[in-house]
């Protein structure tokens, strides 16, 4: 059974019908997550994170550093549409100690071409469902603030922001929110 427990058919113009899946990434999937992140990142985060950073941050998690992840037991799911992975979530424990909860989702993301189509939304319910039956209650992830997709994706669904930090890239420094939800 798939994580988001039910399958699915996608009836979307330029996308071939399908089925649609959320199960646990194999190290088979690590090539193909890479290429998620590669294409994903570079939508997302050009013009926010400086060039070079962000060439340096995409390179360093090629399929080498996706399949060490799924082999040592990270949680990371993907999405299937038919036979290719069109996006991933990475999630577990709260890395974050002082805000009260459980779970995190440390990332995630789709294939521009899977973007504003609902499956960032089954992802996210698919892995707040496998840590809530991790028994790691409540939930928190962080975006970048200027961000303006990520926030409103987070806020749509029903996120409180929570926390704000900065994070340094190069020489930029980033604002960023953490948004939580609990059970």
């Amino acid at each position: 059974m798939p994580l988001d427990g039910r399958r699915g058919v996608c009836f979307h113009r330029g996308m071939s019908t399908g089925l649609i899946e959320i199960r646990r990434a194999k190290p088979a999937d690590a090539t193909a997550v890479a290429a998620v992140h590669d294409a994903a990142w570079r939508t997302a985060y050009r013009g926010l994170i400086p060039g070079l950073e962000l060439e340096r941050m995409v390179e360093r998690r090629g399929p080498k550093w996706w399949d060490a992840a799924i082999r040592r037991g990270s949680r990371i799911s993907v999405l299937l549409v038919g036979d290719d992975v069109a996006g991933y979530v990475n999630y577990g424990g709260n890395r974050a100690k002082s805000l009260p909860y459980g779970g995190e989702i440390y990332e995630i993301y789709l294939q521009p071409l899977y973007q504003g189509l609902g499956f960032g939304q089954r992802l996210f319910a698919a892995a707040r469902r496998d840590l809530a039956m991790a028994r790691l209650e409540g939930l928190v992830v962080w975006a970048l603030a200027d961000n303006e997709n990520a926030v409103g994706f987070y806020k749509a669904l029903g996120g409180h922001e929570v926390a704000s930090s900065t994070e340094q890239f190069g020489t930029k420094s980033l604002d960023k929110v953490a948004f939580a939800w609990q059970r």
